[in-house]
């Protein structure tokens, strides 16, 4: 595993809780931030004590921090203030490190705006979800076209070049021609990394499960079938492949080098811990292996510090199916050749009859040694995923090589 960590800190406030946000997140008080603030800073001095009961490896340098939610830009820069001093004295920050706050349009205020580069922040993601003013109203965003293409504007009179922004494809009222507008709107703002990500059906949003139900609400009878949603998703990777703004990742565009470095942990299987409501860490065990890290997605119940976090180590058996399905992620796929050094030629000998029948079916590509999803098997990703999973079962023994988590 990497030297270094990332962080991520879990900011769960939100000014409106969107009908398609399915994370632990929603409307609280001032009191509730406040407290939650402490509460953060106290779960950060705590890392190193906690570590050892979890048997896990925590490295010491800091490479990339991630400040998600939820809305973090809505806590003032007194209060993200005590939140970075303490991780930067629990920790040592890379100078080169990449320090990430997620902003919703609208809502960032002047006082946190030139706040950042003086608290470290140098870049920002900002949730546009689209620049037409019909889609982003439908869905419970408050922000415009204008107010995103002013809060851009905005970033970089500070200093900020370094910015994200996200897209849906499947949004109530969203069409194709409607979509290619915030395409073309979302090149032209020359930002140097963009995320589409198609509307997630499932019973953990308002709008997911008034779909299930067949209900009325929420605009659910504007929302676009499949087909529609994988012809949009696309057109977005035509679009930005042809802007210059290549695709790294299944949801993800860059210009090169300004690929997320943070997310990029994720996929890779590198460490990272986190912080805050439903914060999710992995992290080396000193066996060898590795271990996940979940905490509580109840907020009363994570200030009142009345939950453990519950520890899951990394088996020899999830660490490959990690490997596979996280690396598939990836527009560079996964390397056969560095599988088979970590787990093993038995090991990948079990995968041969799911990858022939992937490949029949065009799902995946294989080329000098590297299995990467085509274009139409990103479009079926949880599908493929799912048969890469429990192919070991039937292994008698994984053959480490010489590192596995």
């Amino acid at each position: 595993m990497s030297s270094t960590v990332g962080i991520y800190v879990s900011i769960p406030f939100c000014r409106a809780k969107c009908s398609y946000c399915n994370f632990a997140s929603s409307v609280f008080g001032d009191e509730r931030m406040a407290a939650y603030v402490g509460k953060l800073v106290q779960e950060i001095r705590d890392t190193r004590r906690k570590s050892q009961e979890w048997s896990a490896i925590l490295p010491a340098s800091v490479d990339t921090v991630y400040f998600g939610g939820g809305t973090p830009s809505l806590l003032s820069p007194e209060q993200l203030r005590p939140i970075l001093q303490a991780l930067h004295e629990e920790f040592a920050f890379s100078p080169d490190g990449e320090i990430t706050l997620e902003c919703a349009p609208g809502q960032l205020q002047d006082s946190l705006l030139h706040a950042l580069p003086e608290l470290g922040f140098n870049r920002v993601s900002l949730g546009v979800q689209s620049f037409v003013d019909r889609e982003a109203a439908a869905v419970g965003r408050m922000h415009t076209r204008v107010v995103a293409i002013d809060e851009i504007a905005r970033l970089r009179s500070v200093g900020i070049q370094d910015i994200n922004i996200d897209l849906i494809a499947g949004l109530p009222h969203q069409t194709p021609e409607s979509w290619r507008t915030s395409l073309d709107q979302a090149i032209a703002t020359e930002v140097p990394h963009l995320s589409v990500y198609m509307l997630d059906v499932d019973e953990d949003s308002r709008l997911g499960r008034e779909l299930l139900a067949g209900g009325s609400r929420y605009h659910v009878g504007q929302v676009p079938d499949d087909e529609a949603i994988a012809t949009m998703y696309n057109l977005a990777c035509e679009q930005f492949n042809g802007a210059g703004i290549k695709q790294y990742e299944i949801s993800n565009f860059a210009h090169s080098g300004y690929e997320s470095r943070h997310n990029l942990k994720y996929w890779t299987r590198q460490p990272y811990i986190g912080f805050g409501l439903d914060a999710h860490s992995f992290l080396e065990s000193h066996d060898g292996n590795a271990a996940r890290i979940a905490t509580t997605d109840d907020l009363p119940t994570f200030l009142n510090r009345s939950a453990p976090e519950i520890v899951t180590p990394v088996s020899q058996v999830t660490a490959v199916e990690e490997a596979w399905f996280l690396g598939l992620r990836l527009s560079a796929g996964v390397s056969l050749t560095e599988l088979e050094y970590q787990f093993g030629r038995t090991t990948m000998d079990a995968f041969l009859p799911v990858l022939l029948e992937c490949e029949q079916e065009n799902f995946i590509e294989r080329r000098c040694n590297r299995v990467r999803l085509t274009t139409h098997g990103r479009l079926f990703a949880n599908e493929v995923f799912e048969r890469f999973i429990g192919v070991v079962s039937s292994v008698d023994a994984i053959e480490v090589g010489t590192v596995s988590a």
